[in-house]
């Protein structure tokens, strides 16, 4: 059985298919299936909205069980902003740096910098039926920014345990502990015997 999943990115397709390695089950990308929209607007409130919206478009427009995730940075002292904005939070069409910029001058005097990241990820099936995992990595947030890896506001986040930033550690470091990660083995765990079940269905 084929699980579409809602993304572009190899890396991320990659770490998918080693934690939903269940008999009879094919990942493929959104690259790899014809006949999808280009980009699905993210324009929910929730990361769970945002995350379902796309498993949903996705679905429907394969014929596919389709799995989508949404992430994003919430800060404590600023009502959990940028939250769903993250990505676009000094405006649209705007870069990494731009967003870290913005986030620096709103924690400004700001003594309390407790942050988290989250992700959830959706699960959905062409007979109507949706799940939902999320995973988070909580930390501080810097007042300048440190290290070259990740991409984000990676160099401004220190995950708690630890005394370097996201952009600091190395790749597989940084995957055991982060949101994305910890939601990714939290849904490979709740649904492998769904999925495993869907596949030998369709064998």
């Amino acid at each position: 059985m084929k699980l579409l999943i809602a993304t572009r990115n190899r890396h991320k397709l990659s770490e998918l298919r080693q934690l939903f390695d269940f008999p009879g089950l094919l990942l493929v990308a959104a690259d790899e299936v014809s006949g999808l929209p280009e980009d699905v607007v993210e324009d929910a409130e929730t990361f769970a909205g945002n995350a379902l919206k796309k498993a949903w478009e996705l679905c429907r427009a394969s014929g596919l069980w389709t799995m989508a995730d949404d992430s994003g940075l919430e800060v404590l002292a600023l009502g959990n902003a940028p939250g769903v904005y993250s990505a676009r939070y000094a405006g649209e069409h705007c870069s990494y740096a731009d967003n870290n910029a913005k986030l620096l001058r709103e924690l400004t005097g700001v003594t309390d910098r407790r942050a988290r990241f989250r992700c959830v990820i959706a699960l959905c099936a062409p007979d109507g039926r949706e799940w939902t995992e999320a995973g988070d990595c909580r930390g501080v947030i810097l007042d300048a920014e440190r290290g070259s890896q990740g991409f984000g506001y990676d160099p401004l986040f220190v995950p708690e345990g630890f005394d370097r930033t996201f952009a600091e550690l190395d790749a597989e470091t940084k995957n055991s502990i982060s949101h994305r990660g910890n939601a990714m083995r939290r849904a490979a765990a709740r649904w492998g015997g769904l999925l495993a079940e869907a596949a030998l269905r369709q064998a």
